[in-house]
């Protein structure tokens, strides 16, 4: 047989018959690649994103930073920070599950001359798209006390996003505080879907939706008593039990007891939990 009849031939097979193409192979996502993301990263970000939409109080924002969130961006301190006038900041919140005085903190970033104005110039530099630094012992950074407060909390790393104005300037600044190794391109890539959601919720939580009446209150901060609410305070400025009792003159058997009722009357699992009900309430002021 020549070439020509076996071209004939060939051309002649039902179609049946010709070999089955290779099955097509599975992406292997590059770790370098952060705008490809896996399926169960993809279905995670929906869900925050349609957490993010669920928030309307501040201990809502909390408890979804602070839970689903860290799926996606592991953080130890979530700082929102407002913008006035430049790296000059008007309202500043921080959300974190660690041993953390809020007020205290949120101080030190208010006035930090380091850090901070660094974050702004990257941001800046880099066309608002998230940047990353080192925030470690061994940055250009540790001298200042909000450095020392980080490193204290094992933080090593800054991924911070934010959205700006028609000049180009930071209105507003969202600081995701890490452990070393946990963030890289991949989360800072989660960070530009995750924030403008991070910011439309930080600013419905602050919006205050209860009730402007005089007289008005609502049953849970009526519940409260003087005592409790003294101890939720100490709470939220991050003391514990042996401490808050200090502060107050009681044992600490007695504070843990005031605790315990706080928790019941708030409908909360956790100290964590009551002082976020408790702000969003206007039973504490921030």
């Amino acid at each position: 047989m020549d070439v020509r009849d076996a071209s004939q031939a060939l051309a002649q097979r039902p179609p049946w018959s010709e070999p089955s193409p290779a099955p097509p192979q599975p992406e292997v996502l590059e770790a370098g690649d952060p705008e490809r993301l896996a399926s169960l990263e993809l279905e995670s970000l929906v869900l925050n994103l349609e957490g993010a939409l669920r928030v309307r109080a501040r201990h809502q924002l909390f408890n979804w930073t602070q839970g689903a969130l860290q799926s996606l961006i592991p953080h130890e301190l979530l700082v929102c920070a407002q913008c006035q006038d430049g790296p000059a900041l008007r309202h500043v919140d921080s959300f974190s599950i660690a041993p953390v005085e809020p007020g205290h903190f949120n101080e030190l970033f208010r006035h930090d001359a380091f850090l901070v104005p660094a974050i702004f110039k990257a941001l800046e530099q880099d066309q608002c798209r998230p940047v990353i630094l080192d925030g470690g012992s061994g940055s250009p950074y540790a001298g200042s006390a909000l450095a020392r407060e980080l490193t204290r909390l094992g933080v090593a790393g800054i991924l911070a996003h934010g959205t700006h104005d028609t000049a180009g300037k930071v209105s507003s600044l969202y600081v995701f505080a890490c452990r070393s190794g946990a963030v890289g391109p991949r989360q800072a890539y989660l960070a530009e879907w995750v924030v403008p959601f991070l910011h439309a919720a930080w600013m419905r939580a602050r919006v205050n939706w209860q009730p402007q009446r005089h007289g008005v209150k609502t049953a849970e901060a009526e519940l409260i008593t003087v005592r409790e609410r003294e101890v939720l305070e100490w709470i939220y400025r991050g003391k514990s039990n042996i401490e808050v009792g200090m502060i107050l003159g009681i044992s600490p058997l007695t504070v843990k007891n005031h605790v315990q009722k706080i928790l019941r009357k708030l409908d909360v699992l956790n100290r964590t939990q009551a002082v976020g009900k408790a702000l969003a309430l206007r039973i504490l002021d921030t």
